[in-house]
């Protein structure tokens, strides 16, 4: 098995590729590791695709996979995550912004210190006020709801055991949240170290400031998925049983206002003609269809399930 796998997602980098690629090699041969480099191309509309295949006709270790189009990048992670053959694997961007020298260190907290997951965090970075400031929102709040303590959720510069990358699917932009949902599968020996962040040399970005709009909402997306999609009932169940009751509470004490006035020989409006009522038929409806839709869920939930769905952390004496 090779000791390193670095996968990176590459979307019109062509500048770089040679440069980066070149960089890598040159830190593996110091360090005398075996390893490839898997090149995503994601969709890439420059010479990117013609420029990996070059340097893949040079170095066999340099591998290449190439989407029709643009995926986005969780998808160009999802697919270089299931072809790494590496006990570690590590990502970075194609822009030269994170540096390979990075590597070594990275590998040795995995090999080493035993963690599941090390995450890089550029304490010092190179863009604009436009881009930190919001960052750093964006992380605070992630830190808040995930409970987890890391500075940067977004670096792209992270190492995993191979376990870790075999046993997570990521999509439409979950990548930011790798962290949590490793966390959520149990891989919760998390680190973070500090790492370089260079200027970028080629290009420009190709991230803007809608990113944290739907970055916010995928982390209300993925916490609520990974949270109850194997037990969507306690999620609609709760809601449900909250408003049904609700409903039923408000209706017995209209009825006993009523029956009240009724004996004290005191007007009472009709329980039809307050607004409280409407609100508690409202109420009464919302809750059984909450707790129906928990209800089909779950047995939604129960058909699907399957054995892949549970992570294994090790196996002895067991044949395939």
């Amino acid at each position: 098995m090779l000791q390193i796998s670095v996968v990176i997602p590459v979307f019109n980098e062509e500048e770089s590729l040679p440069e980066l690629t070149a960089w890598i090699s040159k830190e593996m041969e110091i360090h005398q590791y075996t390893y490839e480099v898997i090149l995503v191309n994601d969709g890439s509309t420059d010479r990117s695709w013609d420029v990996i295949k070059e340097l893949a006709n040079k170095d066999s270790r340099i591998k290449g996979v190439e989407f029709i189009r643009n995926y986005g990048k969780s998808a160009a992670l999802d697919v270089g995550f299931s072809k790494a053959q590496g006990e570690v694997v590590i990502t970075m961007d194609a822009d030269l912004q994170d540096s390979p020298q990075e590597i070594h260190s990275l590998y040795q907290m995995i090999s080493k210190e035993g963690y599941h997951l090390v995450s890089g965090w550029k304490r010092k970075r190179h863009d604009p006020i436009s881009k930190t400031i919001p960052s750093r929102f964006f992380n605070a709040v992630t830190r808040l709801i995930s409970g987890i303590k890391l500075h940067d959720f977004n670096c792209g510069l992270k190492a995993y055991q191979n376990k870790v990358v075999k046993n997570i699917h990521i999509y439409g932009e979950m990548h930011r949240y790798i962290p949590l949902i490793a966390n959520w599968q149990g891989f919760d020996k998390i680190g973070e170290k500090e790492v370089v962040h260079r200027p970028r040399k080629y290009g420009y970005t190709k991230f803007g400031l809608e990113r944290f709009i739907n970055g916010f909402l995928d982390l209300i997306s993925v916490s609520f998925v990974n949270r109850y999609k194997k037990k969507p009932m306690h999620f609609f169940g709760t809601l449900g049983t909250i408003s049904f009751l609700s409903g039923f509470i408000i209706t017995i004490k209209l009825i006993i206002e009523k029956i009240n006035g009724l004996n004290k020989g005191i007007p009472v409006r009709e329980i039809t003609e307050q607004p409280l009522f409407f609100l508690a038929l409202v109420a009464l409806i919302v809750g059984v269809q909450l707790f129906l839709t928990g209800f089909l869920a779950e047995m939604m939930t129960s058909n699907n399930s399957h054995r892949s769905d549970y992570t294994i952390s090790e196996e002895i004496n067991l044949l395939e």
